[in-house]
């Protein structure tokens, strides 16, 4: 009998310590959440930082200009007109003690697993990539990035011939 307590205790423990390693940020994760708080917190000046309503509203303004998963990061923590949630008093209080996003994110990862889950979507190289190989999804998506759109692109070729007119406006090459 007393082994089966302390075989109980001990399934016990291991898995608590499972849940606390659980809990904690892998590499990764959250880098939506952790980009978004940066943002936010670089963009808040020393009065802003003082009152919680304050940084809510700073993180409003940030929502309102965010797209894709940043959108969606905001629509999760209730950011957006649209969103059914509001956790945004679980950023606002600790930016206002300086703490950092990393912890911030952790925090809401327990609140919210789906905010850890974002993830960026891969950045098309298009100087190593032949546009004619692509999809049209993905040269939507490219247009769609440069904030553009092709109204009158019917065929594949349209939108290539539309990317490559566009790509010395919006495509700086990256020097080394």
């Amino acid at each position: 009998m007393k082994a089966w307590v302390s075989i109980t205790v001990l399934l016990t423990v291991c898995l608590s310590a499972i849940c606390v390693v659980q809990a904690k940020l892998q590499e990764g994760d959250c880098e939506v959440c952790i980009s978004v708080i940066k943002q936010i917190d670089k963009k808040l000046s020393a009065d802003e930082r003082k009152s919680p309503a304050k940084i809510e509203d700073a993180i409003r303004k940030l929502c309102k200009k965010a797209k894709n998963r940043e959108n969606r990061f905001c629509y999760y923590v209730g950011g957006t007109e649209d969103a059914a949630t509001g956790l945004l008093g679980e950023i606002s209080k600790p930016l206002k003690s300086f703490m950092p996003p990393e912890k911030i994110c952790e925090k809401l990862k327990k609140k919210d697993g789906q905010i850890c889950q974002l993830k960026y979507e891969k950045q098309i190289d298009l100087d190593a990539v032949d546009l004619k190989k692509l999809k049209v999804k993905d040269l939507k998506k490219i247009l769609s990035d440069w904030g553009e759109t092709c109204k009158a692109c019917t065929e594949k070729s349209d939108f290539i011939k539309l990317i490559e007119k566009l790509k010395p406006t919006h495509f700086k090459k990256q020097e080394l």
